[in-house]
């Protein structure tokens, strides 16, 4: 079973772009580097153009834990910590598989 995450943000219409490039930076080196690592996606908001979701898919919580722990998110994390709104976590959990 997939360990799946959804964490909102919210930033200031004029951070979009810097939040966009954070977020696509995370995304990517996740991707590269961590072999847990299974899908990791940034998505706006349809109604809220200033809320962004990040959409992470590991193979297990052990891989999420793993990459809470690693400088690709800490960077990322100073990168947005003068204006995003987040994370809310919107949700935590095991695909369901039948």
């Amino acid at each position: 079973m997939t360990y799946h995450v959804l964490v909102q943000f919210d930033v200031p219409s004029d951070k979009r772009e810097a939040f966009v490039s954070a977020g696509l930076f995370d995304a990517n080196s996740s991707l590269e580097k961590e072999p847990g690592t299974l899908r990791f996606e940034v998505i706006r908001d349809q109604h809220n153009r200033n809320r962004f979701y990040l959409d992470e898919v590991y193979v297990d919580e052990a891989a999420f834990l793993q990459h809470c722990k690693n400088e690709t998110i800490a960077r990322f994390n100073e990168l947005i910590d003068d204006y995003a709104l987040g994370p809310v976590f919107l949700f935590k959990g095991y695909r369901i598989e039948g």
